[in-house]
């Protein structure tokens, strides 16, 4: 131990601390000023950034001995206050820098150490600051956190008001289609959120500290589990095994369609007989720090019959591949597709045919706050499960039974959240820190580390894809055949549902009058398949853009014309025979076609010997909802003041949830003149508000949007007067008239047959892309240079929100295309490793245009939003890197080896 003198914040103060301990442990746990957020641990990202002696530093990686005795140290709490913002916080909140908000702190400490060294930063000065600081973000696109940069310093410069930075509600009062701030902004600029670890380390005493004894082989049977040395440790209260769970010691997928050949009862909650996945969780060793309990994890002894791992799906579908789970064959669920007529006689006659054979690959989530949560007994007897799910009442059902616990006695709660982008559609360790407090009778605290971030969570599923397409000699698509493989891990938890994207959004966009295809979802050993925004858009969509541009080039054609010819128009239908919702696809090929224009004559101005540019573009289409009759539930109720509270599990990833229920609730309630603050908001937790549905398949803002709107509109209804006024809340107690409504929303929509075909979405979204790439023909390294979309969500709820949304969406679709993959278990286990776009490799050259055009079935004509954006920036730019060199990549991520074979090839 180590006595240090350090000035925080101005205030001097006298620390007993452990020399290895680092600068990050101390200013949380010690000094409890938890606004310094802690993401990767090992300096990738950050979030933990102060500032030292006038340097910005970042603590996680800086050991106490290494501090200075006298050191002055600033965090973000020593920047701004709720009720005293200074100008960086503001300008964040102007250009919606805080999204999911886990990286906001450290961002904002960083800008101040800019702008205390140079107070006029060009905006390229800023990008060069970020990538030396290492400041990551996985929400933004980092395009408005530069423009908030910029504003701060004119701020501070004297060239602009706080006054300019905020917000003007407009005349009429209403916030719907504005750039309102989202309720949480604050908090969250300013550090005052509490995210997990944040309330974790304010636990009551008795807290145990959980750590995960984990599986370091893919597969494997196991022989014993022996626990004896880890419980006789000082400071261990319990390792909890298999032996201690209730129920059926199993998380369920909730198996709804009758030709999967599971059962959906195959993901242990804690591994008993054995062992499916690297990372997999055998115990659960609780103590009283977590120091201890990691250590004591070490001395569990499991003792383990190695079995063949298949870590692809061609592996696993092996003849002589054993059964991953016996009983289940490997390859569980199949969907065809069929519409029309039938291809083989269209393809026969055809004027021109193309087909190629694709990949997409297994990329991570990687936010910047791993996965983390805490559960314990309330006073009442039921079980309280905190954590960053986006699916409350949808884990509540999948666990439940495994834990050996009624529903009724299980109350789930959503902790502020620090991205998920959607990982946490499936439970990670909410049945793990359940089945500890129900065997240890005490509060349990479990946060991940990031390599446990990496290993034990879903990624995207990788895909193998074959199409074919047939069209005449003009460009009209005439037939569409397909053949796809989704490598979906050893859980089933949602895999039929998303192998039945293929049938959906392969080819989408187009009127293609005959298609024939069939996917299957198969059972591998490597990391199990979770959702990831866009959910089987963007494996779909990527091989049918790409083969597009390569009919086109077999055409003669260009590609935006040959897609202008096929895309939507009254008459044509969607791959599953449903006439869409809109036909907005031309006029968004018609605003996007300037611009590409003119970055095509750019990049050949601009293309030289050593570096070749190019332009590449697509078409993306995803539905809002999940499949079928998809519904939602809100409650509105009129409080004692006159205000109204909104009760909704519209669970926020980071993407807005409270803006997203504030904005549609204001609007639906303008009759009653309020204004926003006085429209509260009780959100995700089970106890408290209604089933809302999980935040997934960016149902949110048509489903739970039309069920606040359902609910406003109802109690507007119950306050009406015969005379068309509003009774006040003392009016309806004493006329003993409701104070709360329900509001329910079901999707007007239908299943898909055993061919694929149906109305499975109300609602859905379309984007046009454009990517403008360089390649450098030395190393094959490919840098996307700007990025267009024309997005079409329907009418905006929050501009603020949206832009956010659809920027980081494209950044997404950067690191999908160039960088980011999880296959390599150890390579692939940090945020560098795993190809994390910061900064530099995410163009300032962005732009997003939308055409609004209303849904009929779409709350005050909006649809979703979150998944479009990473649908198709991916295969725009592989299409970018064609027009560029010459090279056409097919499998993903677009290395620089891979390009620079394709070079050398030629």
């Amino acid at each position: 131990m180590i006595n240090k003198e350090i000035v925080i914040n101005g205030i001097n103060r006298s620390l007993v601390v452990g020399s290895e301990d680092t600068l990050s442990t101390v200013i949380r746990n010690n000094l409890m000023l938890t606004g310094t957020k802690v993401g990767c641990n090992t300096g990738q990202c950050g979030a933990c950034s102060v500032i030292m002696n006038g340097k910005v530093v970042r603590s996680c990686a800086l050991k106490m001995r290494r501090v200075p005795d006298g050191a002055q140290i600033t965090t973000i709490e020593g920047i701004g206050t709720p009720d005293n913002l200074h100008p960086i916080q503001m300008a964040w909140i102007a250009h919606g820098g805080a999204q999911c908000g886990f990286c906001t702190p450290g961002f904002i400490v960083s800008v101040k150490g800019l702008l205390d060294t140079n107070p006029s930063p060009t905006r390229e000065d800023v990008r060069d600051w970020f990538s030396k600081h290492s400041n990551a973000c996985r929400c933004t696109g980092y395009k408005h956190l530069v423009d908030a940069t910029m504003d701060a310093a004119k701020v501070l410069r004297g060239e602009m008001s706080m006054d300019e930075l905020a917000f003007k509600i407009p005349e009429d009062g209403r916030i719907w289609g504005t750039r309102y701030p989202r309720p949480s902004a604050i908090a969250k600029v300013t550090g005052t959120t509490d995210f997990g670890a944040d309330l974790g380390v304010k636990m009551p005493e008795e807290t145990l500290k959980c750590a995960l004894v984990q599986a370091e082989v893919s597969h494997a049977k196991i022989l014993s589990i022996d626990v004896s040395e880890a419980e006789a440790m000082a400071g261990v209260t319990k390792v909890v095994t298999h032996k201690d769970i209730k129920g059926k010691n199993r998380i369920t997928g909730l198996i709804t369609f009758p030709t999967n050949k599971g059962d959906g009862w195959d993901r242990p909650i804690l591994c008993d007989e054995k062992v499916f996945q690297y990372g997999d969780a055998i115990a659960i060793v609780c103590a009283e720090t977590e120091k201890i309990a990691r250590e004591a994890a070490k001395l569990v002894k499991v003792e383990l019959e190695q079995l063949p791992e298949y870590m692809s799906a061609p592996a696993a579908m092996a003849e002589d591949a054993m059964e991953i789970h016996p009983g289940t064959p490997n390859v569980y669920f199949t969907q065809k597709v069929a519409k029309g007529e039938d291809t083989a006689p269209i393809f026969d006659a055809a004027d021109v045919v193309v087909e190629g054979d694709y990949f997409t690959s297994r990329q991570p989530h990687l936010p910047i706050e791993p996965d983390v949560g805490f559960a314990y007994q309330n006073d009442e007897g039921k079980l309280c499960i905190h954590s960053k799910s986006i699916g409350l009442h949808l884990h509540l059902y999948m666990i439940a039974p495994g834990l050996g616990v009624e529903p009724e006695d299980m109350v789930m709660v959503q902790n502020p959240t620090g991205g998920t982008f959607g990982y946490k559609f499936s439970p990670t360790m909410e049945a793990l820190v359940g089945a500890a407090a129900l065997a240890t009778g005490r509060p349990v605290y479990l946060g991940y580390d990031y390599y446990q971030q990496q290993t034990y969570t879903g990624k995207r599923s990788p895909q193998f894809t074959s199409v074919r397409l047939a069209a005449d000699k003009d460009g009209k698509l005439l037939g569409m055949e397909t053949d796809w493989t989704v490598d979906h891990g050893p859980y089933s938890e949602f895999g039929d549902l998303l192998t039945i994207r293929g049938a959906q959004y392969i080819g989408a966009g187009y009127d293609i009058p005959a298609i024939r295809g069939e996917g299957r979802t198969v059972c591998t050993n490597h990391a199990w398949g979770a959702a990831f925004r866009g959910y089987g858009g963007p494996e779909a969509e990527f091989p049918s853009e790409v083969l597009m541009d390569e009919l086109a080039e077999k055409l003669g054609m260009d590609p935006l014309e040959l897609r202008y010819k096929n895309v939507y128009r009254k008459g044509s239908t969607t791959p599953t025979g449903q006439d869409p919702e809109v036909y907005s696809l031309p006029e968004m090929l018609d605003k996007i076609r300037p611009k590409y224009e003119a970055a095509k004559k750019k990049a050949a101005a601009d293309s030289t010997d050593e570096v070749k540019r190019g332009v590449g573009i697509a078409v993306g289409v995803y539905g809002a909802g999940l499949d079928g009759p998809d519904s939602s539930e809100v409650d509105a109720a009129l409080n004692a003041d006159d205000t109204v509270t909104i009760f909704t599990c519209w669970e926020d990833h980071g993407q807005g949830a409270d803006m997203g229920t504030l904005g549609t609730a204001h609007e639906a309630l303008r009759p009653l003149g309020l204004s926003p603050d006085q429209i509260k908001l009780v959100m995700n937790d089970t106890s408290k508000a209604p089933n809302a549905g999980p935040a997934g398949g960016s149902r949110s803002q048509v489903m739970t949007g039309q069920a606040t709107k359902n609910a406003c509109e109802l109690l507007i209804e119950g306050m009406k007067k015969a005379d068309g006024s509003f009774r006040t809340y003392a009016e309806m107690e004493a006329e003993g008239l409701d104070l709360r409504y329900h509001g329910k929303f079901t999707a007007p929509a239908t299943d898909c047959d055993e061919n694929g075909q149906g109305k499975p979405f109300c609602c859905y979204m379309y984007g046009v892309f454009m990517a403008e790439v360089a390649v450098d023909i030395a190393t094959g390294k490919t840098s996307v240079e700007g990025m267009t979309m024309v997005a079409d969500i329907g009418k905006v709820n929050n501009f603020l929100i949206v832009d956010g949304q659809m920027y980081g969406g494209m950044a997404q679709g950067i690191g999908l295309a160039l960088s980011e993959n999880y296959e390599d278990i150890k390579k692939h286990s940090t945020m560098r490793g795993a190809g994390f776009p910061y900064i530099k490799q995410v163009p300032d050259d962005m732009e997003v245009m939308y055409v609004e055009t209303p849904r009929p079935d779409g709350p005050f004509g909006a649809s979703g939003a979150g998944e479009i954006p990473l649908c198709a920036p991916h295969p725009a730019i592989i299409n970018g890197i064609y027009n560029a060199c010459g090279v056409r990549i097919k499998e993903l991520p677009a290395l620089p080896e891979k390009v620079l074979a394709g070079l050398q090839a030629k």
